[in-house]
């Protein structure tokens, strides 16, 4: 198979530079191309200024500002001939048919044969695109629609033509899984392909219906979210996100594209509300606001959202529904009475009719449109499997009362659903009645696959140990938001002494969201208020002694994180003989925010590894004061990459790009220490002592002084600053992990009796950030 060692991308707009940058970020050199502008000084002024915003922009396109290095700006009058030089050349230029053909008639004068050409297009057909270009053209032409912001939406959908060479495209595709970390839907080459078909779609209905019923959009919101499995941003919040001004665009160009009888054309109305907003400048979130927005006046904050029958914007108002709070499965919030339940029905019920149409039409496969809104939409469930939730028959029996026709894979469903689990194998229905299994692509493992074949080796509330073959086990956190108890610490302790007895290495690794927020602080909270202080000691205690039990095992750990590692989540990846991380880790220390000190051997690990770093001079202060830095300020890596670079990583540790992979990644790796592992040895620690702690606080005062840190920030930087300097023990006095514990663990326990970091705790339960006292 052909190897993707240099790509280029003709387009600096907002998404050809975010696919590039995002190539970049897999380590991939890149050209980026665009015109050069009338009078333009720097001929490569458009793509030379898109990667320095990009290196401004939140959230970041780029992993680390060192892959910017990696992109090269360029212009097609004067360096089209370097196509010769890349393996795959993305179009991503404006959707005009017209445009499109005469760039490539010039990338085909230049390019190699062979070369992959693709085009990001989500509303041409690829017949169109390569109607009268040379045969080897349509050969090595395909469409590759990415999602927006490349980086961060998994879903890639791949169109080929019948021209177009497999073996190409399945290199495409493996260098998007691999490489880039996308999980690759193939299409059919029909208008809107799979996602923005069905989702514009559900878009268009949601806001048509809300107008016509009389729906707040905070209303909505609420119930077109959660409920459903859709992010909490609902409809209005989603459209504020990608941009109000994207939406007549997409969907003129659909209403263009698909045939009259298509029901598309049905649920669509002109909609002066958003031409006007639109017009004014509420683009969305990119805007002024959209349907939403910030109302600065007088100096204050103040959220607004649109009233749809005025058009005016108002205070906005938490939705308060209770029904829907108690009606907590999709059913039960369609079968809600008033306007509530008939909202619901109104957007979801013709919205599956027609992702049921879909098939066949977009896509032979279930699963591939399942797994597109999944990606593309970010639903928990994809239509299909929201219909198996519903009730099929409860579906079609709805869609029949409203005069809706019955998409014939719903009419004939006959009692079946369209997902089942046999013999522990996960099978999806296919058109013509029968089951089949539901194949990952080579190389994926998955935790949820293995959990229906097996039981777990051990369990309690908070965590779970499942065999994954080899002599390898995973460790799996369980609690809500995979917090951290005690629970969870005496099942790890149990499961240390199991693999000690029986298996050959451990993976901790989970499937959720995040890897772990860290300790839980309702439990913490809750003690403090009845004083069971002994009972917060012992639990730190518990902690330290079963995450040192961990680090000196005598089998190889490997973490393997992906989202959130933070606080005690962290500490278990810097306990861990390697870590594999998702290229989307974000970890940290995070204990400085909530008033408290990291306490289950972060403090000591952290030391440890800057103290051995060749990139600080030697000596107990340096390292001291990198992590005096790092931990106080609350420090979280926006990437795996630059986790590195603040060593929550080591060189050593592996990054996975793709998300299914990393189980068996990790996997992998644990066995790739087997043989002749052996635990690493106890550290020792020169730390500075009383005058390093005294330089450490008058510099956080330096802080408070500008009105960065506050009163208690303070407080805790004082003992953090103890911890990390050796507390009293002399400079010259080197100290063990255990007196680092007992340091860790006293700062702590005065840390969690202040009243101030009580109201820190309370703060971020009940809102999710701390209070700034």
């Amino acid at each position: 198979m052909t190897q993707i060692r240099k790509v280029a991308v003709i387009g600096a707009g907002v998404m050809g530079s975010g696919i590039a940058a995002h190539i970049a970020n897999a380590g991939v050199p890149v050209l980026l191309i665009d015109i050069v502008p009338e009078g333009a000084a720097d001929r490569n002024g458009l793509a030379a200024g898109a990667i320095a915003r990009m290196l401004k922009t939140e959230p970041a396109p780029f992993m680390a500002p060192r892959a910017a290095k990696l992109v090269e700006a360029l212009n097609v009058e004067d360096h089209l001939d370097r196509l010769r030089e890349v393996d795959w050349i993305i179009e991503v230029v404006v959707e005009r048919l017209e445009a499109k053909r005469a760039l490539y008639r010039r990338i085909d004068a230049v390019r190699r044969p062979g070369t992959a050409i693709s085009s990001n297009t989500s509303t041409i057909p690829l017949d169109a695109l390569v109607e009268g270009m040379p045969e080897a053209f349509g050969r090595d032409f395909l469409i590759t629609h990415f999602f927006n912001p490349p980086r961060y939406m998994r879903l890639l959908e791949v169109v080929t033509g019948p021209r177009t060479d497999p073996a190409l495209a399945a290199t495409v595709a493996d260098f998007a899984d691999r490489r880039l970390g996308k999980s690759v839907v193939r299409c059919k080459d029909r208008p809107g392909f799979i996602a923005n078909r069905l989702g514009i779609f559900w878009i268009q209905n949601a806001i048509a219906a809300a107008d016509d019923l009389g729906v707040p959009v905070e209303e909505a919101d609420a119930v077109m979210g959660r409920p459903f499995g859709i992010p909490k941003t609902g409809v209005f919040g989603l459209v504020d996100l990608v941009g109000l001004d994207l939406i007549p665009h997409t969907t003129q160009s659909l209403r263009a594209a698909l045939p009259a009888e298509d029901a598309f054309h049905a649920t669509f109305r002109e909609m002066p509300l958003i031409t006007k907003l639109i017009a004014e400048g509420h683009t969305g979130r990119k805007g002024k606001g959209g349907f939403y927005r910030l109302n600065r006046a007088g100096g204050q904050k103040t959220k607004e959202a649109i009233d749809l029958g005025t058009g005016a914007y108002r205070p906005s108002a938490k939705a308060d529904l209770p029904a829907l709070k108690e009606a907590k499965a999709p059913r039960a919030v369609l079968d809600l009475p008033g306007r509530v339940g008939a909202y619901a029905w109104a957007v979801i019920g013709p919205t599956l009719a027609y992702a049921a149409g879909l098939l066949g039409e977009a896509s032979d496969e279930i699963a591939a449109i399942d797994e597109a809104m999944r990606l593309g939409y970010n639903w928990k469930w994809g239509p299909f499997e929201l219909i198996d939730r519903i009730g099929g028959a409860y579906v079609a029996e709805r869609l029949a009362r409203d005069g809706h026709a019955i998409p014939p894979i719903l009419a004939g469903l006959d009692g079946k659903t369209f997902y089942r689990v046999e013999n522990g194998r996960r099978q999806v229905l296919r058109a013509g009645g029968e089951y089949e299994d539901v194949v990952r692509p080579e190389g994926v493992l998955r935790l949820e696959d293995i959990k229906l074949a097996a039981q777990p080796l051990l369990k309690n509330g908070s965590a779970a140990l499942w065999d994954i073959g080899d002599g390898v086990v995973c460790f799996e956190f369980t609690a809500q938001g995979n917090a951290l108890d005690e629970q969870m610490m005496i099942l790890l302790g149990k499961s240390i002494k199991l693999v000690k007895d029986k298996y050959r290495a451990l993976v901790v690794y989970n499937e959720a969201p995040n890897f772990s927020v860290g300790a839980n602080l309702g439990l913490a909270l809750f003690a403090a208020n009845i004083a069971a202080w002994g009972e917060i000691e012992k639990l730190v205690a518990l902690g330290q002694q079963t995450y040192s039990q961990l680090k000196y095992a005598p089998f190889p750990v490997v973490s393997a994180p992906a989202g959130m590692a933070l606080g005690g989540g962290c500490e278990i990846l810097l306990h861990s003989d390697a870590v594999q991380a998702h290229a989307e880790s974000y970890i940290g220390l995070v204990e400085a925010g909530v008033g408290l000190v990291p306490a289950w051997g972060g403090c000591k690990e952290m030391l440890a590894r800057w103290q051995s770093s060749p990139t600080l001079p030697k000596g107990p202060m340096p390292a001291t004061a990198q992590v005096f830095e790092t931990v106080s300020t609350a420090t979280v890596a926006k990437s795996a990459d630059e986790a590195r670079d603040l060593l929550f990583l080591r060189p050593g540790d592996g990054i996975t790009m793709n998300r299914d992979r990393l189980l068996a990644d990790a996997k992998a790796k644990a066995l790739s220490l087997v043989e002749g592992y052996a635990a690493p040895k106890p550290v020792t620690l020169t730390l500075p002592g009383p005058s390093g702690a005294l330089a450490l606080r008058m510099a956080a005062e330096g802080f408070a002084r500008r009105g960065i840190a506050t009163p208690h920030d303070l407080v805790v930087a004082g003992e953090l600053a103890a911890v990390l300097s050796g507390g009293a023990a002399d400079s010259l006095d080197p100290l063990d992990e255990a007196a680092l514990l007992d340091l860790e663990r006293d700062s702590f326990m005065r840390l969690v009796r202040t009243e101030a970091t009580l109201d820190r705790f309370e703060s971020v339960i009940e809102t999710g950030r701390p209070v700034r006292n």
